[in-house]
């Protein structure tokens, strides 16, 4: 745990409040850290709130943090640590991502990954588009021409990456799968495409746009997604293979769970090395070790493994949230766009419609498409389900900060008015979105699925699929008929998984389990 505080804590730069600067690094250190303790505990406390999800509750402690942090320095700042885009991307989104990976119910998510692409890869590019567009068009009434055809591009991309944390932490895995999954597997692959479409338009020479460069666009666009999940996967099944040959849970369970963190992040880093999309590979190559490399080790690094992956997850989210609710009163940035309140207002109104726009313009077209290669009608996305889907990609939540960060800061700061106005638009739009879009997801979710067989428990608390070995392959056993169209492709999949990829990589049942390593009981003593 306090390794994960380490990391996430090592990817700031620290303001000067004092003259000494290791007691600076103590007191804010010290003084975040306990901030995230409160977090925690009050987001537990607030668990059973109709209205309240800890998203909200970091934003609002973030913003009440702020408040005092500007009034006890005159104005001069409300940080108590600086943002640094580049280092959110190395240190805090790997794990998030990653646990995404691997506490996903993997048949629900293959079994619905049409309509996932669709909605992730598709509908970003729609959606992108009508922000890119709408804004170079609407931008114009604001008279802000302070802003380059890259930067309205830029901005598409980041207002393309949702955040479907407020509706993911409402929705229960168990009671609405189709749901859950859809929801779920659309965030992380919109993430993905976001960030992807974000660094491609920086590489993308738009002085000089004709048919063969848009080609080439494309072309290098789906060629990073197949890169990047193929890495993925080839880093999973590595770990895998060296776990189950050298067997480290005869000697120390510490060594396993230590390869399986290492490996990940390694998966993550090799992809940004190679211009890859780490996001993708990270994603993948927690699906692969979940199916695989689990099942290889020791029954105590399972649950260990299982509850450390989304420690890190949990305290990298808080963080995040935590921190745009403080940098929402940065005054720096406030100061430079100030000069225009009316064009700022404008910018954030436009903004927050395209977003609207943006979201309504794929999500019930693509439903219908998906919709037709779905033959049960239970299977079929409801209308009422659409909305639920609509709504959870509204809200923009911490890649669109950093993203905008990376395109119109150095370093955190901006003295630029244009760049001041989206920074700041940007903020707004996020605060926005999850704040009222934050408060109103359970009281909406309640009324749109309260005869979807949803139980009151299941707007209680973020539910992970924190199983044991023989839970998950149960809830992995494909019973349906092998005939049924639907299942034609796991049918076949199972089968060739267990003749070839099982008895080589491990996996449920091709691996003796061990409780412990033998040096665990010594060690208590």
């Amino acid at each position: 745990m306090m390794m994960a505080l380490n990391s996430s804590l090592g990817v700031m730069k620290l303001e000067m409040f004092s003259s000494s600067p290791d007691s600076t690094s103590v007191d804010s250190i010290t003084l975040f850290v306990l901030l995230l303790c409160a977090c925690v505990l009050i987001g537990h406390l607030l668990e059973k709130s109709r209205w309240m999800t800890e998203s909200v509750v970091a934003l609002i402690i973030g913003l009440f943090t702020g408040t005092i942090i500007l009034m006890t320095t005159r104005g001069k700042s409300s940080h108590i640590l600086v943002f640094d885009e580049e280092l959110f991307f190395i240190y805090l989104l790997p794990p998030i991502i990653f646990n995404a990976g691997f506490q996903v119910k993997k048949k629900q998510f293959f079994r619905n990954f049409l309509a996932i692409i669709l909605y992730g890869v598709i509908g970003s590019l729609i959606s992108f588009l009508i922000v890119s567009l709408g804004s170079l068009q609407l931008f114009k009434t604001l008279d802000l021409d302070l802003m380059g055809l890259a930067d309205y591009f830029a901005l598409g991309a980041v207002f393309s990456a949702t955040d479907s944390v407020c509706t993911l932490q409402v929705l229960n895995q168990e009671e609405t799968p189709l749901l859950y999954s859809l929801v779920f597997g659309e965030g992380v692959v919109n993430d993905a495409t976001s960030v992807v479409l974000f660094n491609a338009i920086q590489k993308f020479d738009l002085s000089h746009i004709t048919s063969v460069n848009v080609l080439q666009f494309i072309g290098n666009f789906f060629y990073l997604f197949l890169t990047s999940t193929f890495l993925g996967v080839v880093v999973g099944l590595l770990s895998a293979y060296i776990i189950k040959k050298l067997y480290f849970g005869r000697h120390s369970t510490d060594r396993e769970i230590a390869l399986m963190i290492l490996m990940a992040y390694f998966s993550y880093m090799l992809a940004e090395l190679l211009d890859l999309s780490g996001i993708l590979t990270v994603f993948f190559c927690g699906i692969v070790m979940s199916h695989y490399t689990w099942h290889n080790v020791t029954e105590s690094s399972r649950i260990t493994s299982r509850h450390a992956f989304a420690t890190f997850s949990f305290v990298s989210e808080i963080f995040i949230f935590l921190y745009v609710g403080m940098d929402a009163l940065d005054m720096e940035k406030w100061r430079f766009a100030s000069n225009s309140p009316w064009t700022l207002l404008g910018a954030c109104g436009i903004l927050l419609c395209l977003v609207l726009l943006g979201r309504a313009a794929f999500v019930f077209p693509l439903s219908f498409i998906a919709n037709l290669f779905r033959k049960s009608k239970a299977d079929k996305i409801a209308f009422k389900q659409q909305v639920v889907i609509w709504w959870a990609g509204l809200m923009r939540g911490a890649v669109s900060i950093a993203l905008a960060y990376n395109k119109f800061t150095r370093k955190g700061h901006t003295q630029l008015q244009g760049n001041a106005i989206m920074i700041t638009s940007t903020i707004t739009v996020v605060l926005f979105t999850n704040v009222v879009g934050g408060l109103l997801t359970k009281p909406l979710i309640r009324s749109l699925l309260v005869g979807n067989s949803m139980s009151s428990d299941s707007f209680s608390s973020k539910t992970l699929p924190l199983l044991s070995s023989r839970q998950e392959s149960e809830s992995n056993i494909d019973t349906g008929n092998p005939i049924d169209s639907s299942q034609v492709v796991h049918h076949y999949w199972r089968r060739f998984d267990d003749r070839f990829m099982r008895p080589m990589f491990g996996g449920r049942g091709f691996v003796p389990v061990v409780p412990s390593s033998p040096t665990e009981g010594s060690s208590l003593h």
